[in-house]
C-alpha cells in the first residue's frame, strides 16, 4: 500500500464542475474507507441534491453549509455579515482539519471567499503549509489565488466550452444543484 501523503488539490476556472469534481473525489474517498468533510463557504440558501445523498453516509461523509447563499460583489464591499460568516467558517475549517477526525476536507467555494476579499489568502496558505501530514484538502471556486496554486500538489482548471444556459435552459435539479 502506498504511503499516505496529504495532498492539496485545487479545482478552479470559469467552467462548470468544480464542486462536482470535489464531491466525486469525496465519494471515491468514502468508498476507500476515508472520512470526508465538505464545508461550503458561500452556499446556504438553496437545498442542493448533494445534501440528501451525503446524509445517507452518516458520520463518514458530512457536508455543512456555512454561508447565506449568493454574495453581492462589485463596487461595494461584501456585506459584513457574509464576511463574519466566512471568518467563522474558516475557524471551523481549521478546528476540523486539526481534529484528526477527517482524512479529506473539501473547502467548497473558498476561492470565491478569498477573491472577494472576505478571507486572506496568506492566512489560508500559511495554514495549509503546516496542516496535518496525512490530511487531504480540496479547494474549489473560480480565481484560485496564485499563492495557493503554487502551494497545491494538483490544480485543475475547468474551462467552459459550451453551457446550456447560453440556450436559455435554466439550471437543472440533480445536474447543477
Amino acid at each position: 500500500m502506498a504511503e499516505t501523503h496529504g495532498l492539496i488539490v485545487i479545482h478552479t476556472g470559469p467552467g462548470k464542475g468544480k464542486t462536482t469534481a470535489a464531491l466525486g473525489t469525496g465519494l471515491r474517498a468514502v468508498g476507500a474507507g476515508l472520512r470526508v468533510l465538505v464545508l461550503q463557504f458561500i452556499k446556504g440558501s438553496w437545498h442542493y441534491g448533494e445534501l440528501d445523498s451525503i446524509a445517507s453516509f452518516g458520520d463518514r461523509f458530512q457536508i455543512r453549509q456555512l454561508g447565506r447563499g449568493f454574495v453581492k460583489i462589485g463596487a461595494e464591499k461584501p456585506d459584513p455579515e457574509d464576511v463574519r460568516m466566512v471568518e467563522a467558517g474558516w475557524a471551523e475549517a481549521v478546528r476540523e482539519m486539526e481534529s484528526g477526525v477527517w482524512d479529506l476536507v473539501i473547502l467548497d467555494e473558498i476561492n470565491y471567499a478569498i477573491s472577494y476579499h472576505m478571507l486572506d489568502a496568506a492566512v489560508v496558505a500559511e495554514y495549509l503549509k503546516r496542516k496535518p501530514e496525512g490530511l487531504h484538502v480540496i479547494l474549489t471556486g473560480r480565481n484560485a489565488h496564485p499563492a495557493l496554486v503554487e502551494l497545491a500538489d494538483t490544480v485543475t482548471e475547468m474551462r467552459e466550452v459550451k453551457h446550456a444556459y447560453q440556450k436559455g435552459i435554466l439550471a437543472q435539479r440533480g445536474i447543477e444543484y
